[in-house]
């Protein structure tokens, strides 16, 4: 069996170094490194293509949500519709990706995708389409997404190989978007001039792009990996896997806090475009767009450095947080509008860096099921997260609702990152440099050495 980097590297009961890099040795430096391999090029391109269409959906699907209840609630209620199997289901997703070729899984959960999004189309566009239309088309979009999502964070180990991972999975995110800043722009323009049904039927035809991408790959070229005969508690064992390693644990943990509390954009920003700032669906799309335009720079700074360390995940956790509760206490538009460009790049480091430290420190037979478990916390905590921050949000107002989750995702970033701090054999050191109070982590034996 091949292993991961770490996965033998040390006792699987030790904890790791918060300073550790979980990066890899690169196959090729820079920026569009992992753009090189024909399969990874082709998965990128048809990825531009679909996620565009993502984005123009969750933005019309949002705001389709309003309009037809007026309630943020109902906005979040959609939400967790969308992330509620993933919870409930997402583990058993990764057993079947572990299981079975991951390209012909993507092949059956893209074209699932594509027909969800035309079936919302065809229901807008013919005047029927009532609020639990949406409701059941976000449960079902979430059923798909139970195996495709892991099978797409999995499958890019097997296209690009572990020196060029780190880098691959920060130019999917970069990807991701990049399509973010187009997206909304379109999907707002639609919203306004043709109405919302247009924005869905592009979103169902943009996963021809994928389809395409994926038969066009040459199956010759993927990395082989080793695939998890059909044996009965794999479930359990991926569950025992990721508990005897805590450098896997605590990045799942805290992005299952960030995810859950700090991620609820949708509900936020259509609530301050609505009822803070009073502004049209356009403004909306233009304030997901500064937030893409940030997660964009984070994206491509994140595949420059190729790695990534938990010291700097505790560190932009806990940024992010402060960010959030500073733009939910805004006076003015044009200042909170400007903070979502910092909240965006912030928030991508984050999610880059846990998605990263994860797949590189898991063995290739366990990353279906490891992803599985990321991807449930991390998106699954929605069901929990969205239901109440839209609650909080109605009743308290948007501000509070955002302050709200930027100070669960700092409390959250603090107390791991003093876990960590200890398991690392770490202290904090106070001391005076020219004058100036310092703050920073020092080795218990060198604190010791200095006492």
């Amino acid at each position: 069996m091949s292993s991961g980097p770490g996965a033998d590297s040390a006792p699987a009961h030790n904890l790791p170094d918060p300073k550790n890099t979980t990066a890899a040795p690169s196959e090729g430096r820079g920026t569009f490194a992992s753009l090189r391999v024909r399969n990874y090029r082709l998965f990128f391109a048809g990825a531009i293509v679909s996620n565009t269409g993502t984005w123009m959906a969750r933005i019309t699907q949002d705001w389709l949500v309003l309009s037809l209840t007026g309630s943020a609630a109902a906005v979040g209620i959609t939400s967790a519709l969308q992330f509620l199997p993933m919870l409930l289901f997402g583990l058993y997703g990764g057993v079947l990706v572990d299981r079975f070729p991951k390209r012909r899984l993507l092949l059956a959960s893209q074209g699932a995708l594509g027909l969800c999004g035309l079936a919302l189309a065809v229901l807008t566009l013919s005047g029927h389409v009532q609020v639990w239309h949406v409701y059941l088309v976000a449960f079902l979009l979430g059923m798909v997404t139970v195996v495709d999502n892991p099978a797409r964070q999995s499958f890019v180990s097997e296209m690009v190989g572990k020196g060029q991972l780190a880098n691959a999975v920060s130019l999917n995110s970069a990807n991701f978007q990049s399509a973010r800043l187009v997206g909304p722009a379109v999907a707002g323009a639609l919203i306004a001039s043709i109405g919302s049904g247009w924005a869905f039927l592009v979103n169902g035809l943009s996963f021809l792009a994928p389809l395409a991408a994926l038969l066009l790959m040459r199956p010759a070229e993927l990395h082989r990996v080793e695939r998890a005969p059909r044996a009965k508690g794999q479930l359990r064992e991926g569950l025992r896997y990721v508990a005897g390693r805590p450098e896997l644990i605590w990045p799942i943990a805290l992005v299952g806090f960030v995810g859950t509390f700090g991620f609820n954009f949708p509900i936020w920003l259509t609530a301050f475009a609505d009822e803070v700032y009073h502004v049209g669906a356009g403004t909306y799309g233009f304030l997901n767009t500064l937030m893409a335009a940030g997660s964009l720079v984070g994206a491509l700074l994140a595949a420059r450095r190729g790695g990534s360390r938990l010291r700097m995940l505790v560190g932009a956790a806990m940024v992010f947080g402060v960010l959030e509760i500073a733009a939910a206490v805004a006076p003015a538009f044009w200042l909170f509008a400007l903070l979502l460009v910092p909240i965006g790049m912030i928030g991508l480091t984050v999610n880059v860096s846990a998605n990263s430290s994860v797949q590189m420190a898991t063995d290739p037979v366990m990353r279906g099921r490891v992803m599985s478990l990321y991807m449930m916390v991390f998106m699954g905590g929605t069901p929990v997260g969205a239901p109440l921050v839209g609650w909080v949000t109605d009743t308290y107002g948007a501000r509070v609702g955002f302050a709200t989750g930027g100070a669960v995702s700092l409390v959250a970033a603090a107390v791991i990152g003093l876990v960590l701090a200890r398991a690392g054999g770490l202290r904090l050191r106070f001391e005076l440099r020219h004058g100036h109070p310092h703050v920073h982590f020092v080795q218990r034996e060198r604190l010791a050495t200095a006492a």
